[in-house]
């Protein structure tokens, strides 16, 4: 019989929650450090919080880097890796997404690397020591900022690559829900599915008797379906709170232990991103369902639990809960399908394939035994 494997948890991540809490940031940051102030397009100085964060760092020793793309590049971050050096930063404050918490997890550690910073990306040097990162959060979506993983981007070979770094795990996240009020409707609707799937790769696999790894999994995902549900009210600040919440618990860590978990859909989604730029939360919309198809059997129970516990179905089969969640992407307007996000070009799914296969993620393994004919006829299903 199937059992919670043994694991060692910790999340020494400071959370300071709600409407007050930029007023912390002094408390939080030592009043010594000579900060980086690392940002991404400019939309913090149209929405008030920049100003927010540079009062409650009056008097600082501030150096500021704008320009962190949605999906950070290697080249962007070692420029700023390059001004930390330079004017001798000891502090990583990101104040934005999930791409600005990846960046500065990348910056804090690749400042004390002398060698090549892809290194880091590509685990080829394992950083034992990083600069302190602290997090102001303005989009909800990936819990980067409370975890120890990241995403960078490769621009010149289009390599889009996962790696963790616990020594550049958040020493603190503001998470403020009132920054959300600017956020355009696309962007609330990739942060609800980007959180729903993360929580998937740490729940559809298989039962092995986790009664609160699973009771938090269906938690969290009732919580996003429901605020799926009520999209109206998503002016509303217990709204936002909801969805602010709901995305750092996703992935903050304590779902996914002692249970098996399983990241095909984002091993293969990343690439739509690495190819075509797609917003992230639209290529797991986009492979998930597929993918799903392609294992139903292997995930079957588990699927069958989804339907029950979280889609309210009465008996529901696998075949019925992945209905049920296409029901629940489109209600967000995500796409289901490559061509649903534009891409209709003839060789897409030859792109992604091959993209796949240089990336060594052909033969991706996990308990449904993916295979590289498995692993191919997903990216054909969801790309052709």
């Amino acid at each position: 019989m199937a059992h919670l494997f043994d694991f060692n948890y910790s999340n020494p991540t400071q959370i300071v929650f709600g409407t007050h809490s930029f007023a912390k940031l002094g408390e939080l940051i030592p009043p010594e450090a000579r900060v980086l102030l690392l940002y991404g397009g400019g939309s913090i100085k149209r929405n008030g919080v920049y100003e927010q964060v540079t009062q409650a760092l009056a008097g600082r020793r501030i150096v500021e880097f704008a320009g962190v793309e949605p999906n950070p590049t290697l080249e962007t971050l070692e420029q700023a890796v390059a001004l930390v050096r330079e004017q001798g930063v000891d502090f990583i404050l990101g104040v934005g997404g999930g791409s600005v918490s990846d960046g500065a997890k990348f910056i804090a550690c690749a400042a004390l690397y002398d060698g090549d910073g892809w290194d880091i990306v590509s685990g080829q040097h394992v950083p034992r020591l990083a600069l302190p990162v602290g997090i102001v959060l303005t989009l909800p979506a990936t819990g980067s900022e409370s975890n120890v993983g990241a995403v960078v981007t490769k621009r010149a070979t289009q390599q889009k690559k996962v790696f963790y770094v616990p020594p550049a795990r958040p020493r603190f996240a503001i998470l403020n829900p009132q920054v959300m009020a600017s956020l355009p409707d696309r962007q609330l609707e990739n942060g609800i599915v980007d959180a729903f799937v993360h929580v998937c790769e740490q729940y559809l696999t298989y039962p092995v008797g986790a009664l609160v790894q699973d009771g938090y999994a269906e938690a969290v995902m009732k919580a996003l379906k429901t605020l799926a549900d009520t999209f109206d009210q998503r002016h509303d600040n217990a709204w936002r709170q909801n969805l602010m919440w709901a995305a750092n618990q996703a992935l903050c860590g304590v779902i996914g232990v002692g249970v098996p978990q399983d990241w095909i859909t984002h091993r293969i989604a990343v690439e739509l991103t690495a190819l075509w730029g797609i917003d992230h939360g639209r290529t797991l919309s986009i492979v998930q369902p597929w993918l799903l198809r392609e294992l139903i059997e292997p995930k079957r129970a588990k699927l069958e639990q989804l339907g029950r516990h979280v889609f309210g179905l009465a008996a529901p089969s696998a075949e019925d809960t992945i209905a049920a969640l296409e029901v629940f992407y489109r209600s967000l307007r995500m796409p289901l399908h490559l061509r649903d996000a534009g891409i209709t070009e003839p060789d897409a799914a030859d792109r992604v394939w091959q993209a796949v296969q240089a990336h060594g993620n052909a033969a991706l393994g996990t308990h449904a035994e993916v295979d590289a004919v498995k692993t191919e006829r997903i990216v054909r299903a969801a790309c052709a």
